[in-house]
């Protein structure tokens, strides 16, 4: 059983108040958000919704990779972008999207079992079974040749 921490600072009222978040790792030390940085275009701080992504493309991405060698695929290089939607509902707000997408470098795979691998990576990674309750997680997965 693996068990990581995180913690959270703020300081101050609502649209005026400030964050700092730290990971244990130290990836990320008293790192800035806040309000500018979540909901207008202070690209100073992060937010909840761009943590969330990363988390999601590193899991879904070490799962294909997992998936492809346990298929017998040696992986090249992978990318994963993720996207997810902060969207107002009701008197607040929900992430009602996530969109991945992958392109990978897989030497010797077809395209039908490139996807059928990524589909299943998308369907088992640990994160996507935390978000479960998004309403919409999409992939698109595009199967590169070694030439870049």
């Amino acid at each position: 059983m693996i068990e990581k921490t995180v913690s959270v600072h703020w300081e101050g009222p609502g649209k005026m108040g400030q964050g700092q978040i730290s990971t244990e790792t130290g990836a990320l030390k008293n790192h800035p958000y806040g309000f500018a940085s979540r909901f207008e275009d202070d690209r100073r701080g992060t937010n909840p919704e761009e943590i969330l992504a990363a988390a999601h493309a590193a899991c879904f991405t070490m799962a294909f990779s997992f998936a492809c060698d346990k298929a017998g695929f040696a992986t090249a290089s992978v990318d994963t972008q993720a996207r997810v939607r902060l969207a107002a509902q009701g008197q607040g707000f929900v992430i009602d999207r996530i969109a991945l997408t992958l392109k990978a470098n897989v030497p010797g795979i077809d395209d039908a079992r490139f996807q059928e691998i990524a589909l299943t990576a998308k369907r088992d990674c640990p994160l996507s079974k935390a978000l479960a309750s998004v309403a919409e997680i999409t992939m698109q997965a595009t199967l590169e040749d070694g030439a870049r």
